[in-house]
């Protein structure tokens, strides 16, 4: 590796347990068979340790981000050291998991680093194609899911979650140094990458940001048809986390100047309802109206 000097903060379950309660998009693991639940929580693992290392500067981020490609590539051809590798190693074997989509992920927090704003929508679209499809894909895959209709249903939920998120934390984004909405759509509004910077709530700030939850819930709506498309109980699953996403969109625009300032959070009873109305909505096979 890198002779000591880098290493990778240490994720216990307890650990990832609690990160994962803390989700705005839980995955509904008592839905799923054991294996499953086992699968998607070492899978969830390498997601946490990479987002927060991209996010949180647990010390060298690009230094550490390498380390997880060296370990990435152990477990396909070698034996990772580190606990979260270990456990993603088994199941990357026995469900034949492509090493692509956690390359990618790995690849969107590399570029967190170096490019910090976006101009258009195709370089954001670009940026959810490595930070958010991965994710998809792989719970996908667990299922021998591969076609591309319903991967492509997927990359379109996946990417709306990405946004819908992106739109609750344009605060601590701020922080960083990060700006994820498109220059352009501040222009379309007549806000300014100043304004932007201040932090101060504008007509044009405010059109900016509606304009991007609309995006997101666009997005959402139109992978609704994959929650037709999988089998079981994975069904409820996926039309759970549209709605969970639409509520989450919702809450952005709840929050109104506030979200300016910190994070927006889900509407009170937002999770229940998404999954009540995802029960509902799957088997009547239509589209959400949230």
């Amino acid at each position: 590796m890198t002779g000591g000097v880098t290493t990778l903060p240490e994720y216990s379950r307890e650990r990832l347990a609690e990160a994962r309660r803390r989700e705005n998009f839980p995955i509904a693991a008592w839905l799923l068979r054991p294996s499953r639940r086992e699968a998607r929580a070492s899978i969830y693992g390498f997601c946490r340790l990479v987002d927060d290392i991209g996010d949180e500067r647990l010390g060298d981020p690009l230094g550490q981000l390498d380390l997880c490609t060296e370990e990435l590539r152990a477990c396909y051809d070698g034996q990772p050291t580190h606990s979260v590798f270990k456990r993603l190693q088994p199941v990357i074997r026995r469900f034949a998991l492509e090493p692509g989509p956690f390359e990618r992920l790995i690849a969107a927090n590399q570029q967190d680093q170096e490019l910090l704003s976006y101009s258009t929508w195709e370089e954001l679209d670009r940026y959810c194609t490595l930070s958010a499809t991965p994710v998809g894909e792989l719970v996908l895959a667990l299922e021998g899911i591969r076609d591309p209709d319903r991967v492509a249903l997927s990359d379109s939920i996946c990417t709306g979650l990405q946004l819908a998120n992106m739109w609750q934390d344009v605060a601590a984004d701020r922080e960083r140094g990060r700006r994820y909405l498109p220059l352009e759509v501040l222009l379309q509004h007549g806000a300014t990458e100043d304004e932007w910077r201040a932090g101060k709530p504008t007509p044009g700030l405010r059109a900016a940001l509606a304009h991007g939850v609309g995006r997101a819930r666009q997005l959402l709506r139109q992978g609704w048809p994959l929650a037709a498309a999988v089998p079981g109980l994975m069904r409820v699953e996926m039309a759970t986390f549209i709605l969970s996403g639409l509520e989450a969109a919702d809450g952005v625009l709840a929050a109104g100047d506030l979200v300016f300032e910190r994070k927006a959070s889900l509407p009170g009873g937002a999770r229940r309802r998404a999954l009540l109305g995802a029960t509902v909505a799957w088997r009547q096979r239509r589209p959400p109206t949230a």
